[in-house]
C-alpha cells in the first residue's frame, strides 16, 4: 500500500520501510509520528479533500542532520557588487513504519 503525505508543506509519496529526508520535525530522534494524508493507494484509490478520513501513516524519526551547503551568489556588473550567501538546511531522517 502507498500513500502522499504531507509535512512540513511539502509532499511526499510513501511506502512501508522506506527513508526519507524531510524539513526538519519538533520530535526527538526514536519516537514515532504520525503523518497526514492527502491520497491512499490500494486496491481502490481514496483521495482527500484536503486529507483522508482514518488513514494514518506512521513514522519513525531516526536522526536530525543539516543538508548540503548551498552557495548563493549576488553580482551586478559595473557596480562593484558582490554579495556570497551560503545555506544549510535543517532536516530529519524518518523511516516509514506503517501505512
Amino acid at each position: 500500500m502507498e500513500a502522499i503525505v504531507q509535512t512540513g508543506g511539502l509532499q511526499y509519496p510513501v511506502k512501508k520501510g522506506q527513508i526519507l529526508d524531510v524539513n526538519q520535525i519538533d520530535a526527538k530522534e526514536g519516537t514515532e509520528i504520525e503523518l497526514d494524508v492527502l491520497t491512499l493507494f490500494g486496491d481502490e484509490p481514496k483521495f482527500g479533500t484536503p486529507l483522508v478520513e482514518g488513514a494514518k501513516v506512521k513514522a519513525k524519526v531516526l536522526e536530525h542532520h543539516l543538508g548540503d551547503k548551498i552557495v548563493v551568489a549576488k553580482y551586478k556588473r559595473r557596480k562593484g557588487y558582490h554579495k556570497k550567501q551560503g545555506h544549510r538546511q535543517n532536516l530529519t531522517k524518518i523511516e516509514i513504519v506503517a501505512v
